[in-house]
This record gives structure tokens, sequence and C-alpha cells, in this order.
């Protein structure tokens, strides 16, 4: 079996898994969608449970997962990158990781390996965190873990079902990764002197703007 026929059947059961999930994706359809005989596909694979693994894994590593550097400089820069690159990561996915996810009850291990990029990206990000936290950037009491978590469900969201609900999450597209990092960089406690002087200076105006009207309140 030549390395093109593999690749071929493999790309075929990527497109029928995602239109019809673990029970549609039939050996039938994804030989007719692969152009090779159906029992080609038993020859190379054993079976469809097998097919659909080396699929997964296949696809999940067809792209490098995005990881943050080691040394951290610029926070804000530095994550913004990282979270544009991680949306595109998982919006180049999301019809596999959407049938995995709606599969897991069933098929817990294929939602684990479609989702063993965006885990190992959430491991970079744990261990950023932890430079910053040991460089005195963030306060030894931040709630890496939970902000984190936050942080990937939301970027899970957004990837995954911005299609289907565009204006549950920031809008315009482009603007997501960095209104998503300013508010997880605040969660987590970066001192203000590291923000963008965009975000620090909205901060203030909002702060002023609340006692003023405080002392209008008063004042009546």
């Amino acid at each position: 079996m030549s390395e093109e026929i593999r690749a071929r059947i493999i790309a075929a059961a990527a497109r029928v898994y995602a239109q019809y999930g673990f029970r549609g994706a039939t050996t039938r359809l994804i030989a007719t969608d692969a152009g090779v005989n159906e029992v080609t596909i038993f020859r190379t694979f054993g079976s469809k449970a097998h097919l659909l693994q080396d699929m997964l894994h296949t696809q999940v590593g067809a792209s490098p997962v995005p990881i943050l550097p080691r040394d951290a400089g610029d926070p804000h820069a530095e994550l913004t990158r990282w979270c544009g690159t991680v949306l595109d990561y998982l919006r180049g996915h999301a019809h596999l990781v959407r049938k995995t996810i709606a599969e897991a009850d069933e098929r817990p291990q294929a939602a684990c390996d479609a989702c063993e990029g965006p885990n190992a990206a959430s491991r970079s990000l744990v261990l950023y965190l932890e430079q910053l936290r040991d460089a005195g950037r963030i306060p030894d009491d931040a709630d890496v873990d939970t902000s984190v978590s936050m942080f990937m469900s939301a970027m899970f969201g957004d990837a995954l079902y911005r299609d289907i609900i565009p204006h549950a999450f920031p809008q315009p597209v482009e603007a997501a990764a960095e209104r998503y990092v300013t508010t997880f960089l605040r969660a987590v406690g970066l001192r203000a002197s590291n923000l963008p002087v965009r975000s620090r200076s909205g901060t203030r105006a909002t702060s002023a703007g609340g006692r003023v009207a405080g002392a209008r309140r008063r004042n009546r």
C-alpha cells in the first residue's frame, strides 16, 4: 500500500466523518470518496475504528500546536499572537472536534484524541504563566488554573460556534484574540504597566466616570 493511497483514505475518512460522525461514516462511503476498494481499507487499517483513530491523530498533527516562548517578554503581544494561532488551529479542526464532542459519551477516547492539540497549547499557557509568576509579574496567589480554563473555553466556543451564533463573541473576528488576552491578563493580575496603553486608559476612564457618576448621585 503506497503512502499516497493511505493518505487519500485518511483524507476521505476526515471528510466523511466530519459530515456523518462515527456511525454514519461507513467504510463504503469512505472507500467511494477515496476512490479505492472497500477491501483496501480493511487490509490497510484493520477496521473502521482503527482508520478513524489514525485519521484523528493525523489531522490533529497536520499543523503544529501553538506553543508559547520559554522566556516571557511582552505578555500581551506574545499571548495575542498565540491566541490568534490557537483560534486558527481550532477553526481548522472545528468540524472534527464538533463530531467527536457530540459522540463523547460513546467514544470518549476519540474526543481526547481530537483535543490533544488544544490540551498541549493549554499546558504551554500554564508554563508561561508560571514564568510570569516566578518573575513577580503576576501575584503569587493568582488563580492560574481557573483563568486558563476560562480562557481556553472562550477560544473553544469562539472557534467552534462563531459561525452559528456570531454575535455571542467579540466583534469583529479580527479583534477577538486581543480582547480575550487583555481580559485574561487582568484576570491573572498582570500589572497595569504591562497592558496596552489603550486598555489602561480605558480602565482609568471607566473608574473616573464611575467616581463622577457617584458624586452626582450623592449631590442630588
